[in-house]
């Protein structure tokens, strides 16, 4: 009989065993899932922005790409909310529409005055008036299909035009923009940071399962030693064993990874979800990550048979574990030490490799550190308490520390991934804000002189046949400077009337502010005998107007510092700007009819506004919100499963003794307790070591985007007290289980 043989006789003839293997198969198949999903997400967004290449978010007009066959220009236009991908495309002078190759996706050339739109686009046209969005575009002749979207719901406009309509800014081009797409930065580190965080909780989950039986196991295969089996033959029937149920499992995990991708694909990321066709991973990549995970289950089943293959006499006859040596603290500040030097030289490198490993050791240093602690907190309890349960849960803490922690790791792990997460997303929310100077329902489009007068003009066209009284305004934009070349300073001044500052900007002034005649505004009242006007940073500065006076304003935002406001009447005669901002004031109800009527003489330039800019800044923090979510969801669920089933293990392994703690009197209420205690006190401890690390951790990676310091938020508590929660809930299987140690016979055992 061979080893699988005799796996199989085993997992048939007991039923423990047989639950114990489906555990197991069942934890390796949800992290292989997981790991299959997580790591399809960077392939995933190079299949979105190859689709998008043609829509040019990332395009540079190169010469050597060939005769010039089109104009193009992308800009970005939005509607109640939603960006609008706007492509306007031109055929160059002497060049055809047949020569031309159109992305896949892409049905047709549109002509000039015609536009080809995406099917959601489409439905917005067909749902709203010509005013609010339709005369921004020529007449939809075509649809474009998912082949050239980045999303199924985007909104993006192919409009055609001639070589004359088109944006200053245009690029002369031998084609629309291809090449090789790149994977989304922030998503990729989330990605590796989601698979070490799942996946440890996964394999705490399998080790678990495999602990059910863990002390029959070894009595059995002992047993087989001391009848004359060999250390290989044993070894062999460890490894068919575990291979049996964690070869299942990855199978199972592989034909779980559809179901979870189709549910990946409906959560939103930048502005919208996936395609389904989007999770697809090499299959180079498949088979290892498949092979992978049994192997390393398989490698930790027969590593836990050194005792087995050593001395089989220990194994069935029990002996004194030796106590944990205090070394095991330093690997945690080794792994800290690593980590901060993988940050602190990350800008160097240009990498996060040597960050993710760093966190990986991180990580694994608890499985170093986490034993010792909960060897110390039971010596804690068996010097301090003397309750019956206390002197239980200490005595079982203190002679089997590793054991006692396996049910905390998995929430220790996911207490120190909330902790880290939420040191991050208040700080990222806290940077939100800024803007341009006006208020936030202000358009704007970005122009120069030569420009902002026709635009204003047909703007303001358009506002009147659409019968609103809003008027568009050209603002200039110049600079109040002192000093020459590399010693000149100075700040940003906005050109416009006090009336209109009034009305336009957020620097609160009211009419008060506006009488006594032409006048600077700033957060301080400058010195105009030492303060010239320059129409450009580098360009010849010339003096203020005599009789500008000057007033210092209240801000109410602290990101106006640094800008003024210059009425035009201070300016110089012969001054032109250089620079110019046609800005138009909206009401919610108006909104969309006047960036239409921005939108024509704008001829594909972006118009924003500041309500726009913070609205774009709350969907990118959404959505690390909402993957935040997700991913602790899942850290708890694994964590809290791997409790329960290591509850059950303890109880499992330690049947004889529970069952003659209980034959002598002992009422099941206090094992309870006792269990109880041993799951919720480390795991206290161990939580509010691992929330500190997290926080620390987070404020590593804060220090890689930004130096300055993080927003510490009550909130950071919350992952300790969950994951306390936690260990309790799982540590409720307890009373069942020993109430049914108690109703089987003892001499089962």
């Amino acid at each position: 009989m061979n080893s699988l043989q005799i796996a199989l006789r085993v997992l048939k003839v007991d039923r423990r065993t047989r639950t114990s293997a489906i555990l197991t198969a069942v934890g390796v198949a949800v992290a292989t899932g997981l790991v299959l999903l997580l790591a399809t997400l960077p392939f995933a967004t190079v299949q979105r922005e190859e689709r998008a290449l043609w829509q040019g978010d990332h395009f540079y007009s190169r010469g050597s790409d060939g005769p010039a066959k089109l104009v193009y220009s992308a800009s970005k236009d939005y509607f109640d909310g939603k960006q609008i991908i706007r492509v306007d495309v031109a055929l160059a002078p002497g060049a055809t529409a047949a020569g031309l190759e159109l992305p896949p996706g892409v049905p047709q050339l549109p002509g000039p005055g015609e536009t080809v739109v995406s099917p959601a686009l489409g439905r917005l046209l067909q749902g709203n008036s010509a005013a609010q969005l339709g005369d921004r575009f020529g007449k939809p002749v075509g649809a474009l299909s998912d082949d050239a979207l980045r999303f199924p719901e985007q909104l993006v406009a192919l409009t055609g035009h001639t070589a004359d309509q088109m944006p200053e800014a245009s690029s002369h081009v031998a084609g629309f923009p291809k090449g090789e797409a790149r994977p989304d930065g922030l998503l990729m580190l989330l990605s590796w940071v989601g698979i070490i965080v799942l996946l440890v909780p996964s394999l705490v989950l399998v080790a678990s399962s495999a602990r059910l039986t863990a002390a029959r196991r070894e009595r059995r295969l002992a047993a087989l030693r001391l009848a004359g089996a060999t250390p290989g033959q044993v070894t062999n029937m460890v490894a068919a064993e575990t291979t049996l149920s964690a070869g299942i499992g990855a199978l199972l995990g592989l034909l779980l990874s559809p179901a979870l991708r189709g549910l990946a694909s409906f959560v939103p990321w930048a502005g919208g979800t996936w395609q389904a066709a989007d999770f697809a991973l090499p299959v180079g990549l498949t088979v290892f990550i498949v092979m992978a995970i049994p192997v390393l289950v398989v490698l930790a089943g027969v590593l836990g048979l050194r005792r087995v293959l050593k001395n089989p006499l220990f194994a069935t006859g029990g002996h004194t574990k030796k106590p944990l040596r205090w070394w095991r603290l330093l690997a945690l500040p080794a792994a800290g030490l690593f980590f901060l030097y993988a940050v602190s030289t990350s800008g160097d490198s240009g990498g996060i490799g040597m960050v993710m490993v760093g966190l990986f050791l991180l990580v694994g240093s608890a499985a170093i550190v986490g034993p010792w602690v909960t060897s110390a907190v039971g010596g804690t309890f068996v010097r301090i308490w003397r309750r019956p349960s206390s002197l239980l849960a200490g005595r079982r803490l203190r002679d089997d520390p590793k054991s006692a922690y396996r049910a905390s790791a998995g929430i220790v792990l996911a207490v120190f991934a909330g902790s880290m997460a939420l040191t991050l997303l208040p700080t990222f929310e806290s940077m939100a804000g800024g803007g341009r100077s006006f208020q936030d329902s202000v358009l704007y489009v970005d122009t120069d002189g030569q420009h902002a007068s026709k635009i204003v003009e047909q703007a303001n066209g358009s506002l009147q046949k659409y019968g609103q009284s809003e008027k568009a305004v050209a603002v200039g934009q110049v600079y109040l400077v002192q000093g020459e070349g590399s010693h000149r300073t100075g700040n940003r001044a906005l050109v416009m009337s006090c009336a209109d500052a009034v009305k336009l900007t957020r620097f609160g002034l009211t009419a008060e502010n506006c009488t006594g005649g032409p006048a600077v505004f700033g957060d301080s009242a400058l010195d105009l005998a030492q303060y010239k006007i320059a129409d450009d940073w580098d360009g010849t500065a010339v003096a203020v107007k005599s009789g500008t006076r000057t007033e210092a304003v209240h801000l109410p935002d602290s990101d106006l510092a640094g800008t003024s406001i210059i009425d035009p009447a201070a300016l110089p005669d012969g001054l032109a700007r250089k620079y110019v901002t046609v800005v138009a004031p909206t009401t919610d109800a108006n909104r969309e009819i006047v960036r239409t009527a921005l939108a024509a003489p704008a001829a594909g330039e972006e118009i924003g506004s500041r309500d726009q800019y913070l609205f774009n800044q709350q969907t990118e923090l959404g959505d690390l919100r909402r993957v935040t979510v997700i991913g602790l969801l899942a850290a708890g669920v694994l964590a809290g499963c791997s409790a329960a089933v290591a509850t059950a293990g303890s109880v499992m392994d330690r049947r004889r003794t529970f069952g003659a703690l209980m034959a002598a009197g002992t009422p099941v209420r206090v094992l309870s307790r006792a269990l109880r205690m041993e799951a919720a006190l480390p795991a206290l401890v161990a939580t509010i070591g691992a929330g500190i690390v997290g926080v620390l951790v987070g404020v590593g990676l804060y220090s890689m985007v930004d130096p300055r310091g993080i927003v510490l938020s009550p909130w950071l508590l919350a992952p300790v007290v969950l994951g306390v929660g936690v260990a309790l809930l799982g540590a409720s299987v307890c009373t069942p289980a020993l109430k049914r140690v108690q109703a089987e016979p003892l001499a089962e055992e």
